[in-house]
Order: structure tokens, then sequence, then C-alpha cells
């Protein structure tokens, strides 16, 4: 659905619906630009924010009595003091933190008024995580969930691990657009809650986890509080949500106009002040909740438009910052 939208042009090898190889691919050479220290990626997505980021480096491991070799710039005057014989302190390197990412594809992502639908959008900021993951030798999983199935992508390493994401990403993506518009009443799946998404999550992901949960966040509840405190307690959680402007009632069209998801279908008056006022409002209450989750657990809320190219954003953003 377009809703007067503005000159925007689509990124590379896109339609804004459906997803493929080449689309995602390009944010391979991207990533490089986000690497830390010179670059970080979640600096630039909130420009007053500095994001703790994961330096490597050495790891303090034990202290044992000096040996011949051992650096004397490692030796630990106090233990020597103390025991009246030289000590050194050794060190061990730092390992590779885990990058998972919860990617949200459900109904309510399927959804967009001028560029792209969210679940699009979703796919192009997931694939970008994935090659800067790769790039910093780390390793990356996901859960593609999409409201009826999970699939699960254990942490894998090198380029291998990016591609089976996107790849699943492509898979996710075109079942959904396939299955869109057939009516289905023999379909019976049951939904599956995005609360037992974030149960998996903490199943799959391995303690100390860099974790990224990629969605618009509709479906996520004050219930869900309990989850996502259990998965902070051993890992970094980062909240990045999916929105596009009609879901504030940000729109230049004044007509009336049909508008659906895979679940219901109705007719908006968009000439009306009140029906705008009432879809900003309803996106106020549940931005309120998030926010108030958010902050609750220390866990960092980023913000993407769908109506907008992600290295668009990602330029303005560095350039504001």
């Amino acid at each position: 659905m377009t809703l007067a939208t503005p000159h925007t042009t689509l990124p590379p090898h896109s339609d804004g619906i459906r997803l493929c190889l080449a689309e995602l691919l390009q944010y391979k050479d991207q990533a490089v630009r986000w690497l830390p220290p010179a670059q970080s990626i979640w600096s630039h997505l909130n420009g007053k924010h500095t994001s703790r980021q994961k330096g490597r480096g050495m790891n303090f491991s034990e202290v044992r009595p000096y040996q011949a070799g051992d650096d004397i710039r490692a030796i630990d005057w106090r233990v020597t003091a103390r025991t009246g014989k030289t000590h050194t302190k050794l060190f061990t390197e730092e390992r590779e933190q885990p990058v998972m990412l919860l990617i949200d594809l459900s109904s309510s992502m399927q959804f967009g008024s001028q560029l792209m639908l969210k679940s699009v959008q979703a796919a192009h900021f997931a694939s970008l995580l994935c090659w800067l993951t790769i790039k910093e030798q780390d390793r990356i999983g996901a859960i593609v969930y999409n409201g009826k199935t999970l699939h699960e992508i254990k942490p894998t390493g090198r380029q291998q691990g990016a591609l089976r994401v996107i790849n699943q990403l492509i898979a996710s993506q075109a079942h959904i657009n396939t299955h869109t518009h057939e009516v289905n009443e023999a379909d019976t799946q049951p939904n599956i809650l995005f609360s037992e998404a974030l149960r998996h999550l903490s199943h799959l992901c391995p303690k100390g986890s860099e974790i990224i949960i990629v969605s618009d966040f509709h479906s996520l509840k004050a219930d869900d509080k309990q989850s996502l405190s259990r998965l902070r307690h051993h890992n970094r959680i980062q909240f990045v949500q999916i929105h596009d402007p009609l879901e504030q009632g940000i729109t230049a069209f004044r007509g009336t106009e049909q508008v659906a998801d895979q679940t219901q279908s109705v007719w908006l008056n968009f000439a009306a002040a009140t029906t705008r006022e009432q879809l900003g409002n309803q996106f106020q209450h549940q931005q309120a909740l998030i926010k108030t989750l958010a902050n609750s657990l220390a866990i960092p809320l980023y913000s993407l438009n769908a109506a907008l190219p992600l290295l668009q954003q990602l330029g303005q953003q560095k350039g504001q910052s």
C-alpha cells in the first residue's frame, strides 16, 4: 500500500516487498564502515548515545612466580612485596562474543505505507549486523520468527554464519509473500507468541552473547519482562524497533484507503484529523510500554524507519553525531 509517498529510491536489487540474495549481500562491503573503535553503528543510530562496545584485548587470568623470559611489565608488585618473591600476572586473550539475533517477520511487520515493508527493513539491518559480526571474527546466530514458526540458526563463524541467517530471512519472507493473499481456512496451525520466541532464544544463545532483537514490538507484553530479565542476566540485549510513519498518523494522503494486514482489513479516512490522531495515540501507547520495559531492564532502544533506506538513515545519524 502506498499513500502519497515522497520520492525515495529503493536500495539496489530491492522491490520493498520480497527479499533476494543480491539485496542483502550489498551490506557485506558496508560493514567495515561501522567497525569499532573508529565507528559504532549504535552511536549513529542515536547521536547522543555512546554505546559501550566490546573491545578486543587481554583478560587477567592468574598470578604465578616469575619465570625467566616473562615480561617485566607484567610483574605484580603487590604480591611480590607481600611474599618476598617476584610474581607476574598472566593474561589470556579475550574470547569471542557470539551475536544472536531475534528477527521478527510476523504479520505486523508485513506492513509498509511508503518505501518498504517493515520486515524488509528488518532483514536489511539484520544483514548489516551479520556481516559486521563476521568482520569482527565473532559467530552469528539467529531466530527468525514469523508468528507461526521459529527457525533457529545456531551461532556459526565466518561467511557461512552470515549466509545461513540471510538465506533463512529470504526463505521466510518468500513463504509469507506466497501465503499472504491465500484464503487458508484449513490452516489450524496455532500462533506462536513473542514470549515463546524469547524462551527459545534463552535456550539457543551461549552465555555472554550480544543479543539484538529486531522488531516493531507490537507483540511485546509486560509479562515478557521476566524472560528478558533472565536473558539479560548473562547476556547483553539491545532493542531495534522498526516503525512506519503511517503508524504514527504521519501521511500527506487525505483520501480514504483500505488498510490491511494478514488478519484484518479496514477502510480509513485520512482526510479526518481524528483518524490520524487515533493512529498516533495508539502508537504512543505501545511506545510507552516498550520504553518502560526497556528502561526498567537498562536495555538500549534504537529506531529505524521503514520509509527510508537503511544506509541513508545511518548516514544522516552519522552527520548529526
